[in-house]
Formats: structure tokens, C-alpha cells, sequence
């Protein structure tokens, strides 16, 4: 059928691989030119300044909190981004509780902040056996590294305890001696 308006202008298509390249979300709305600001524009504190006004206006406030938290640590103001989670996250739907907590542990580790980690894990911990983490279900796709994977809820407990017990036990240090060692015994060896 000609004229049926299903095709689309070289503009749109135009349009349409910008956002794709960029890694962009399409439109005008704060939190589109928050992301704008961050991925193509190279301005973080432009996007700190949008992530704002999207939180505000109500724009993906989960997505908001969560890529302003990130861009704010990598300048270094992580202290500041903990506080803007702990304050907005009631804004946030149930669903992107467990990846603010996620953000927020990593912020904790980046200022030394051993104690709310461990709080943190617990809690998590916790919901795991209420029964409210992994949404009912007994496995969940997890990312790292560009690359899914599906995550049991004994493989969780399980990581969940190791961390809690190297946090506790300040053994971070010691591990990473070890690690430092098996690589270097590895490549003598080229088992690696």
C-alpha cells in the first residue's frame, strides 16, 4: 500500500541511528537532555544540573536518581550522591529498590564506608529470606560486564554472606594480596 504513511524520512531514520549510536533516549524531556548532557555532550556537571530537574519534574525518577548518583561519583562527590539516594529514593518505584541499593554500595566502598556496606548487605540479606528479593521467582538475570546471566537465590546468599564476612573481617586487603599472587604464580606457570 503506497501512501500508507508507514515510511519513514531520511530524517527520522537519521534521528533514529543518532539515538541508537549515542546510547540516548529519544525526546525533550529532562531526563533525555540529563542523558544528553552526560553521554554526548561530555558535561557532567550539565547532567548532575538535568538529573535534577528531571528528579523534580517527575521525569524517570528512578532512572534519574540512579545515572546522577553514578555520574556524581565519578567527580568524586560521592558523599553528596548517597544523600541525594537516601533522600529521593521513596520517589522510586519497589522495582529499582535493589539497583539504588547497588549504586549505594558502591558509593559506600568508594568513601570507606564499611559499616553502612555491611548494614546494607544484611538487609539485603534479609529480604532474601522474607522472600521479598527476586520478585518471587528463584533465579534472576543479572549483568556484569555487558553480559547476562541468571543468578540463583542460594548463589545471592551466598555472595551476599562472602562480602559480609570479608567487610567484617577486613580481609579486602588480604584478598587482593592473594589475587596479586595467584596472577603472578599463574603467569610463571601460564595457567592463567
Amino acid at each position: 500500500m503506497e501512501g500508507s504513511g508507514c515510511k519513514k524520512s531520511s530524517k527520522g531514520r537519521k534521528d533514529d541511528l543518532y539515538h541508537v549510536i549515542h546510547k540516548v533516549p529519544y525526546g525533550d524531556t529532562p531526563y533525555v537532555k540529563a542523558k544528553h548532557a552526560q553521554l554526548v555532550d561530555k558535561d557532567p556537571e550539565a547532567a548532575i544540573a538535568l538529573f535534577w530537574k528531571a528528579i523534580n519534574a517527575g521525569d524517570k525518577v528512578d532512572s534519574a536518581l540512579k545515572d546522577m548518583a553514578v555520574v556524581m561519583k565519578q567527580l568524586d562527590r560521592s558523599e553528596e550522591a548517597i544523600e541525594a539516594i537516601k533522600s529521593f529514593r521513596s520517589l522510586c518505584s519497589k522495582h529499582s529498590q535493589e539497583s539504588l541499593d547497588n549504586v549505594l554500595l558502591d558509593l559506600y566502598k568508594k568513601c570507606g564506608r564499611i559499616d553502612e556496606q555491611i548494614e546494607l548487605l544484611k538487609r539485603k540479606l534479609r529480604l532474601i529470606y522474607q522472600g521479598e528479593a527476586f520478585n518471587g521467582r528463584t533465579t534472576r538475570t543479572a549483568r556484569s560486564h555487558g553480559k547476562k546471566f541468571q543468578v540463583s537465590i542460594k548463589q545471592e546468599t551466598a555472595r551476599l554472606l562472602v562480602f559480609i564476612i570479608i567487610l567484617q573481617f577486613g580481609l579486602i586487603k588480604l584478598l587482593g594480596q592473594v589475587f596479586e599472587l595467584f596472577k603472578s604464580i599463574s603467569t610463571l606457570f601460564c595457567v592463567w
